[in-house]
């Protein structure tokens, strides 16, 4: 029993997500005990295959903190008959004690649990902008906003060159009320911009910005509080009225200080980090550890989106036929906007390159399609879809960007067939073949035909030959 119980919160921990942790150990084909309070088996141990409901029920119990607890529910009878159970805050809880037995995890990591059911729990209501981080290379998954109409934009996936790509789709109103698709925007560009922001803010010099920043703010405010308190002391007392004033400022300048002492109560825990200098080290560590593991190939696409969850509040995408532009709300209240051309439909991109068609135009002055085809694939050329080149490829390049055959290339040089040179120099075909086997004629092939003949004998059968 204790060593299932364990294996849940581990696997939670894991995971984030009770359905995920439902997952695990139905794939591994595990049971898990519980005691039915009716029914035949009254109180007895039981084991079987464990449920969402039992899952959420046991992260939400602190008993397994060690902890005793009374008073976390209230019952009334229903003038009907019955009763109703209601759920009550944890402020309203009639008795806690902490450590009064040994627990499976601590109070931290079970208020830690508790947060993330929250934040899943969003992911069902009306806004869904948030949901723990999933399987899956959609980096901003639950984070994105429709510009258009402010909903939560959900995540599509589709195959491209062999590569999982994810579309942010604003589809609401269009399921509820059979309404066209409110907009959508490809995934692959903005993540990639997003990603990049990131890496550039998270930097040492950023950080120790920040750092400056707080601690240049709370020197100001303590200037200021001296400067109202010199003011007040030094002042005439004959002269009332300027007394008056200096009061009246000190007493607010006193209020502000009571008030950024209940703020520094209530957030102790990270101004006291802040102003650590051990923990201020820790943060200019990660600004160099940041880019080392947004970078490397081995981080799971679930550790990037959890990285993302720490830094952004939510992005704000809106489309247009031109551009794409993004809201970037980071946590703390910062914003930024990025503007993206949009990318390239489908076609264009596996539409061939301007560098390759200028580089087929050159070499067909001096070689057929399939002698283009292999010297492009030397020189490291690919296709528009990323394939070598054949024969049929470089022929549909040129029927495609207009460009002009190798026959037609020699026609215009003033080449002849080998009939117009036999009938130009009054020789039948196969002096012409004699005369060209002598070096006396030059001869161009001008296609890639084959047959059961020689590559000499294709050669020669359509040369022509300069007159």
């Amino acid at each position: 029993m204790q060593q299932s119980l364990r294996l849940l919160f581990e696997t939670f921990r894991r995971t984030g997500s009770a359905t995920a942790t439902v997952k695990v150990f139905r794939r591994q084909g595990l049971q898990f005990p519980r005691r039915p309070h009716t029914g035949p088996h009254q109180g007895e141990l039981v084991w079987g295959e464990l449920g969402h409901s039992q899952t959420l029920r046991v992260l939400h119990n602190p008993r397994y903190t060690g902890a005793f607890v009374f008073g976390r529910s209230q019952t009334r009878r229903k003038l009907e008959g019955g009763h109703t159970v209601k759920w009550l805050p944890r402020e309203e809880w009639g008795i806690v004690i902490r450590d009064a037995h040994t627990g499976y995890l601590s109070w931290e990591e079970y208020e830690a649990n508790l947060q993330r059911l929250r934040t899943s729990a969003q992911a069902q209501g009306a806004e869904r902008r948030h949901s723990p981080a999933r399987e899956g290379p959609a980096l901003l998954q639950g984070l994105v906003i429709c510009g258009h109409c402010g909903n939560r934009m959900t995540v599509r996936y589709h195959v491209r060159r062999s590569h999982l790509e994810p579309n942010y789709v604003c589809q609401r109103f269009g399921v509820e009320h059979a309404q066209p698709i409110c907009q959508t925007a490809p995934g692959a560009g903005i993540d990639q911009a997003v990603g990049e922001l990131l890496v550039e803010v998270v930097t040492p010099l950023a950080l120790e910005v920040a750092l400056a920043c707080n601690r240049n703010c709370r020197r100001e405010l303590r200037k200021r509080i001296a400067f109202a308190e010199r003011c007040y002391r030094h002042v005439d007392p004959a002269n009332r009225l300027v007394a008056d004033a200096l009061e009246a400022d000190w007493d607010q300048k006193l209020r502000a200080l009571a008030e950024a002492q209940q703020d520094y109560e209530r957030q102790r825990q990270a101004d006291r980090s802040l102003l650590s200098e051990e923990d201020r080290a820790r943060i200019l560590t990660l600004a160099t550890d940041f880019p080392r593991l947004w970078r490397d190939a081995r981080t799971p696409d679930r550790e990037r989106k959890r990285m993302v969850r720490l830094l952004l509040e939510d992005v704000t995408v809106l489309r247009d036929h031109r551009e794409i532009t993004l809201h970037l709300r980071f946590k703390g209240g910062a914003h930024k906007t990025l503007r993206l051309a949009f990318p390239p439909n489908a076609w264009q991109q596996r539409a061939t390159r301007p560098e390759v068609v200028t580089e087929v135009d050159r070499m067909l002055d001096h070689n057929t399609d399939r002698e283009v085809a292999t010297l492009l694939n030397q020189g490291g050329w690919r296709s528009g879809e990323g394939r070598t080149f054949t024969r049929r490829i470089v022929a549909r390049i040129r029927h495609n960007h207009g460009l002009k055959s190798r026959y037609t290339r020699l026609r215009e040089a003033g080449l002849l067939t080998l009939r117009e040179m036999a009938h130009r120099l009054g020789l039948s075909a196969p002096w012409v073949k004699i005369w060209r086997d002598q070096g006396l004629l030059k001869a161009h092939p001008y296609n890639d035909r084959t047959s059961a003949c020689t590559k000499t004998q294709v050669r020669i059968r359509h040369a022509r030959c300069r007159a």
